[in-house]
């Protein structure tokens, strides 16, 4: 099995790759279609500017690629708001995996960026959280938000409710950062890797 991490969404990748060797993964760092396409599963990680994003995975062709990619994707931070269909950060069309919008947290009300440990409500099941305690806090760093619809499997609140975990058929994604979030985070990517390893195509 082998995963490859996009790094065509962002930046912080140094953090992502420590925790999928702690895993004992095989993966590759890599902007390559053809590599990207022969994955058995994508992990889509992402801190930046989603106008500027977006522009990086158009230039290095893969926006149809992940559009139409069958296998087990996992997305967060940038790299879950990128799959929604348009963020108002540098109003941009993303890639519509997920209905909805990304909008900016209200920062005459709320300190912006959302900048540390926070919780999550589940709202409905899912395997990525198989032996996952939600009332154990995770971390955020984010300064927009996806909102809460069908694809909402966790929410969190910042003043409003937001989504915090999303999901349609093989795409997962997470606002917060699995790889800077203790065990409770460890366990999200370890049971990702799991979905990945039984998955029959």
């Amino acid at each position: 099995m082998k995963l490859a991490i996009v790094a065509g969404g962002g930046a912080n990748f140094y953090s992502v790759e420590v925790a999928i060797q702690r895993l004992g993964i095989e993966y590759e760092l890599t902007t390559d279609k053809a590599v990207i396409e022969a994955a058995d599963g994508i992990i889509f990680p992402g801190v930046g500017f989603a106008k500027y994003a977006m522009d990086n995975l158009a230039q290095y062709d893969l926006i149809d690629t992940i559009k139409n990619y069958k296998k087990p994707f996992l997305g967060f931070c940038l790299g879950m708001q990128l799959l929604y269909e348009y963020s108002d950060e540098g109003n941009v069309e993303c890639l519509g995996i997920f209905k909805g919008t990304i909008r900016k947290f209200d920062d005459s009300q709320l300190i912006v960026p959302q900048m540390g440990w926070n919780n999550c409500k589940l709202l409905r099941q899912s395997r990525l959280l198989d032996n996952v305690d939600l009332e154990r806090d995770v971390y955020f760093v984010h300064s927009y938000y996806a909102p809460v619809n069908e694809f909402t499997v966790a929410s969190s609140e910042y003043g409003d409710d937001f989504t915090a975990i999303a999901e349609d058929k093989n795409f997962y994604a997470t606002q917060f950062h699995p790889e800077k979030s203790g065990a409770i985070g460890e366990q999200i990517l370890a049971n990702f890797i799991k979905i990945v390893q039984e998955f029959k195509g």
